[in-house]
């Protein structure tokens, strides 16, 4: 599947709740970065993530920070590679975006951070620094 179709799937509440995982969340968030402008793929990628875990009666597991925080690394990444790459060139050098549990915001945020409702409601900044 096209990033854009996957996008358009998503958009309009047609991805399977069951199949949708943590590298699915990264991949959106690849392809949103690479259509839209940060603050565009920051509002689109949020609000259909929101409409997602609505549909699914699952609203309260929405997470500003954790979207938010993958969403610029990647937006981040992408930059720092200075050439567009497809999905799979980019997770290729990107793996340890696809680590949910112990992965990359264990070195930016603390976990009672991440686990505040705060951080969940808005996007909270990194309070820890990079190991």
């Amino acid at each position: 599947m096209t990033g854009d179709e996957l996008i358009q799937q998503f958009e309009e509440g047609a991805t399977p709740a069951a199949t949708f995982h943590h590298a699915d969340h990264v991949r959106l968030a690849f392809e949103y970065s690479c259509r839209y402008s940060a603050l565009e793929a920051l509002q689109r990628f949020s609000a259909a993530l929101q409409r997602f875990a609505a549909a699914q009666s699952k609203a309260q597991l929405y997470h500003e920070t954790i979207t938010w925080a993958y969403l610029l690394l990647i937006r981040e990444r992408i930059a720092r590679a200075g050439r567009a790459q497809c999905w799979e060139e980019f997770i290729e050098g990107n793996a340890d975006l696809l680590v949910w549990k112990g992965g990359v915001l264990t070195m930016l945020y603390r976990q009672e951070t991440l686990d505040s409702d705060l951080a969940r409601q808005i996007f909270v900044l990194p309070d820890r620094g990079a190991a």
